[in-house]
């Protein structure tokens, strides 16, 4: 078994302890979070890679939990099928001589994701908009995927102005996130960058 570097193994750790219990306390965060920290010892790809695992297990059983599954997947399934085209459009924009762009993209999409965060702007989305702006949204969160490994942007605004109630709004998040993570594996796959967890902490 190859050695493995202490430093992003530490890091690595610390980062989905923490980000855990974000995801925990909020129902969100975890890909936010870790791709922050851990792009700081690993490439966006290699970060990327490593969030699969534990980005696809809790957003499973965030979505198992909730009472809405069918329904939500049939008022968001063009939203959805929007972040799979997104994110396999945007094939290769993480890897290779493109890391340098997605460090920088990953930078300006927390800035953004922050300043969102601390201002009281609210939207709202008439259900007779869903049509058009769930394909939409889902294609722009899909290219943001691609290119820096986290998929809030603009989904979470989006779904959060859909007016749902708590449970549904959690469950909805689960159902992105998911679709998100397996898409964003699709696509790392299919750039060559795809290392499972411990294999993505090589040197």
């Amino acid at each position: 078994m190859p050695s493995l570097e202490p430093l992003p193994l530490v890091v690595a750790t610390l980062t989905f302890l923490l980000a855990g219990f974000v995801k925990g306390v909020i129902g969100l965060g975890l890909p936010t979070v870790s791709m922050g920290l851990l792009t700081l010892v690993l490439a966006p790809a290699k970060a990327a890679s490593l969030l699969i695992v534990p980005s696809f297990v809790t957003n499973v059983w965030q979505l198992a939990a909730g009472p809405s599954f069918r329904r939500l997947a049939y008022r968001l399934w063009p939203m959805l099928a929007g972040v799979v085209l997104g994110t396999l459009a945007g094939t290769g924009l993480l890897t290779g001589g493109h890391a340098g762009q997605a460090a920088v993209a990953l930078g300006v999409l927390l800035m953004l994701y922050a300043v969102l965060g601390l201002t009281s702007v609210r939207f709202s989305v008439p259900p007779a908009a869903e049509w058009w702006l769930g394909p939409l949204i889902g294609v722009l969160t899909g290219l943001v995927t691609a290119a820096t490994g986290v998929f809030v942007i603009p989904a979470v605004p989006y779904l959060g102005a859909l007016n749902l109630d708590k449970e549904d709004m959690i469950q909805a998040l689960g159902l992105s996130f998911t679709v998100s993570t397996i898409a964003l594996a699709a696509a790392l796959a299919a750039g060559g960058a795809f290392d499972l967890a411990i294999s993505a902490l090589q040197p």
